[in-house]
């Protein structure tokens, strides 16, 4: 089961590669989801791979692995500031902050009601 989530892990992490980087207007628009925030679907997206890394059970401590995919996301921040089709914005940062907090989150609370 754990080789399944970390195949599913990295072709998700593959997938977010691949649109982070092509030119947004190449993303089909979906007008029936046009009222949910750019913002949220980051959270929503960091928050998506930080619950697979954490189930993945890599050797590193779940802390180191939010910790890297955050840094997945800054990278692909400060390549959108030399894109010229893509913009850096720092709330893009933060929202991908906030996604992988709240995973971690939700798995330390499991951790300590468990135990």
């Amino acid at each position: 089961m754990i080789n399944l989530i970390r195949i599913l892990f990295y072709v998700s992490l593959l997938l977010v590669s691949y649109l982070s980087l092509v030119n947004a207007s190449e993303i089909p628009y979906f007008e029936s989801m046009s009222f949910i925030s750019d913002k949220f679907v980051h959270s929503l997206i960091y928050f998506y791979l930080a619950i697979l890394g954490i189930l993945s059970k890599f050797r590193f401590n779940d802390l180191k692995v939010v910790a890297l995919i955050f840094l997945f996301g800054a990278f692909i921040e400060l390549i959108h500031y030399y894109h010229p089709y893509r913009l850096f914005e720092f709330f893009d940062l933060l929202a991908n902050l906030i996604g992988v907090t709240i995973a971690f989150l939700i798995f330390r609370l499991k951790n300590k009601l468990t135990y």
